[in-house]
């Protein structure tokens, strides 16, 4: 049905940057709201960023100023800026979207199966 893949984690140092991406694919879909989540070892996993189809944003206040959500319709992609990272950053980030599948009657959530963000000296 619809698949969703990120790519850009890895190991960074503390105040670098990172961008991560993630991309929808599949057939019979449109995507309605996006966003980023993250969940570290031991914890529940928290909303980092979300963005409608209008490109309106919010975010959590932990990552406000740092961190910048995007999207691209046309490709069907969202992207997360990191910048000033810090230690407690470091999280598997997952993306998700609301997706409307054809021939399905209502608005369905998916998952992306994470990647791994580091951020340690």
């Amino acid at each position: 049905q619809v698949q969703l893949v990120e790519s850009g984690g890895g190991l960074v140092q503390p105040g670098g940057s990172l961008r991560l991406s993630c991309a929808a694919s599949g057939n019979g879909f449109s995507i309605n709201g996006m966003g980023w989540y993250r969940q570290a070892p031991g914890k529940q996993r928290e909303l980092v960023a979300t963005i409608t189809g209008g490109r309106s944003t919010n975010y959590a206040d932990s990552v406000k100023g740092r961190f910048t959500i995007s999207r691209d319709n046309a490709k069907n992609t969202v992207s997360l800026q990191m910048n000033s990272l810090k230690s407690e950053d470091t999280a598997v980030y997952y993306c998700h979207a609301d997706v409307y599948v054809r021939g399905l009657p209502d608005l369905h959530g998916y998952w992306g199966q994470g990647t791994q963000v580091t951020v340690s000296s």
